[in-house]
């Protein structure tokens, strides 16, 4: 299997661990990943309020160079908000009309032009529908026996677009859970918003949810998400939402494809454990 490869910006920033644990793991289990080249920010939340044209024309640059590219590839998206504002120009760009030609318009200033024939993929639509959690099963050299995890999937991976998942109550992480040998954590706020940015324009409201969260994750030992947003939020303000709540909410908090990866035996370098905030002395362990 092979897919080119977008992992934003946030992926080379504050969530390095991310892009650095999705190439460990999908590198041993045979997938290949092509660097998408040239690729730039897809203009986060930033460009909505900016501009409608230049909130699609970012990501739209990058699917085009895909096309340019060539190659046949679906585009492999880690970060829940770069999947969405790509799969938006996707969606725009194949509906036709006067998106279409306003993009491509805007485009056209660099060279580029997009036709829509390369499809946007968020990680765990990949991981769920073209990698078969039973044989990823038999290559477990270290399983989660005992640990119950919580899936987070956050908003963005399922709204609008439910591609491979329902957004209400989602299931798709749960046979990847299973595959290691860990438990599903019983909990029903899995699609429920981590605050997202509001955690920095409103922060009271975003500690309230996160705090919400963390307590709905209580006797999990580990809540695992697909979105850099939802992980920062949840791991970075601990502090904040205990003292909120007057408890201690402290949990261990990692990326999908961490937990995968320790699973087949990769080490904690491997998937950059060292670069997390909240990682508990059970998975330290178990990383050992």
């Amino acid at each position: 299997m092979r897919y080119f490869y977008y992992p934003g910006c946030s992926l080379e920033g504050t969530a390095r661990e991310y892009d650095l644990s999705t190439r460990a793991f999908l590198g041993a289990v045979g997938v290949e990943l092509v660097d998408l080249p040239d690729w730039t920010c897809c203009g986060a939340t930033a460009a909505q309020g900016m501009s409608r044209l230049l909130a699609l024309a970012l990501p739209a640059r990058n699917l085009a160079l895909a096309e340019k590219t060539g190659g046949n590839l679906d585009i492999l998206v880690p970060c829940s908000a770069c999947y969405l504002n790509l799969r938006r120009a996707e969606d725009r760009i194949r509906s036709g009309g006067e998106a279409k030609r306003e993009i491509n318009e805007a485009l056209s200033e660099t060279g580029l032009h997009c036709d829509g024939r390369v499809r946007v993929r968020h990680l765990l639509d990949v991981l769920s529908r073209d990698l078969d959690a039973a044989s990823l099963a038999d290559r477990v050299t270290r399983p989660l026996h005992g640990m119950r995890i919580a899936p987070y999937y956050g908003c963005q991976c399922l709204r609008p677009y439910a591609d491979f998942d329902d957004p209400e109550e989602p299931r798709t992480m749960e046979p990847l859970i299973r595959s290691t040998g860990a438990e599903i954590f019983p909990w029903t706020v899995g699609a429920h918003c981590c605050g997202a940015s509001h955690m920095t324009t409103k922060p009271e409201i975003g500690i309230e949810l996160v705090a919400g969260l963390l307590d709905a994750a209580r006797g999990a030992d580990a809540v695992v998400t697909v979105c850099p947003m939802c992980q920062m939020n949840l791991e970075a303000y601990q502090r904040k939402a205990s003292s909120l709540r007057g408890s201690d909410l402290s949990a261990t908090i990692l990326y999908l494809p961490q937990l995968l990866g320790l699973a087949l035996g990769l080490s904690r370098d491997e998937v950059r454990l060292d670069l997390n905030l909240a990682v508990g002395q059970a998975f330290r362990k178990t990383a050992a």
